[in-house]
């Protein structure tokens, strides 16, 4: 009887995995919205090529964010509900395989706006924390996708290796994710840090508490995407607890 009891019907634990999933969706869409309202809204606007330098900065947060945050979480998930349910095991391993590629490309495009902003105002390249750990971010998620490519697509490693690979590239990815989002905290930080000490925006003006709020959505997605990653099987410490 205790035994039946500890054992969750598996429409319950759907729902469960389908409820943390929406909550990345929508932390993910919150994030997106509120980091372009900070730099479209207070910080001038978005631009390639500008007289306005702070607009080509202002292409690298949203970048990094739908890059990196909202496209890898997404792909992250691309083994967890809905697509669990209506996909093909390989349909699935090709979306986690193409969304994170994208993911890269759209951060790519990111760190490179950095680089131009910073080379048209005279401003040193990687000297700061976030910009170490940024590149750290970008190589590791490379190296990650790379090593995902070959073992688990193309050409591929034999049956044995790509299941004893599994976990270690499983955890190795949520690792590099949570590197991507302790990251862009650091990267709210410098930024109001810079603009606060140059007395451009007041400490508890409401673009200040945009960007706080911002990085607390950010590091909620963060959360919210582990939640839904890990698989907690309740009937496997079942035996451990029954009296």
């Amino acid at each position: 009887m205790k035994a039946a009891a500890a054992t969750a019907p598996p429409a319950t634990a759907s729902r469960a995995l389908g409820a943390r999933t929406l909550a990345v969706h929508l932390l993910a869409v919150t994030a997106t919205a509120l980091v372009l309202l900070w730099c479209i809204g207070f910080r001038g606007g978005l631009a390639f090529r500008s007289a306005n330098k702070q607009q080509i900065f202002n292409v690298h947060p949203p970048l990094m964010l739908i890059g990196f945050l909202v496209i890898g979480g997404e792909a992250i998930l691309a083994y967890r509900v809905p697509l669990r349910s209506t996909a093909t095991r390989a349909a699935r391993k090709k979306a986690h395989l193409a969304m994170h590629a994208l993911a890269l490309a759209v951060a790519g495009v990111g760190v490179y706006a950095v680089f131009k902003y910073h080379a048209e105002t005279k401003i040193p390249n990687l000297y700061s924390l976030h910009a170490w750990l940024g590149i750290a971010t970008v190589a590791l998620y490379a190296v990650q996708w790379l090593a995902g490519f070959l073992a688990f697509f193309f050409p591929g490693a034999a049956p044995e290796t790509r299941r004893a690979a599994v976990p270690w590239h499983a955890v190795a990815g949520i690792l590099v994710f949570a590197l991507a989002v302790g990251t862009a905290q650091l990267g709210f930080l410098e930024k109001m840090t810079f603009l606060q000490t140059a007395h451009l925006v007041s400490k508890y003006g409401a673009e200040a508490l945009l960007v706080n709020c911002t990085a607390v959505v950010v590091l909620l997605l963060g959360v919210a995407v582990v939640l839904a990653t890990v698989d907690v099987d309740k009937t496997r410490h079942a035996a451990d607890v029954a009296v």
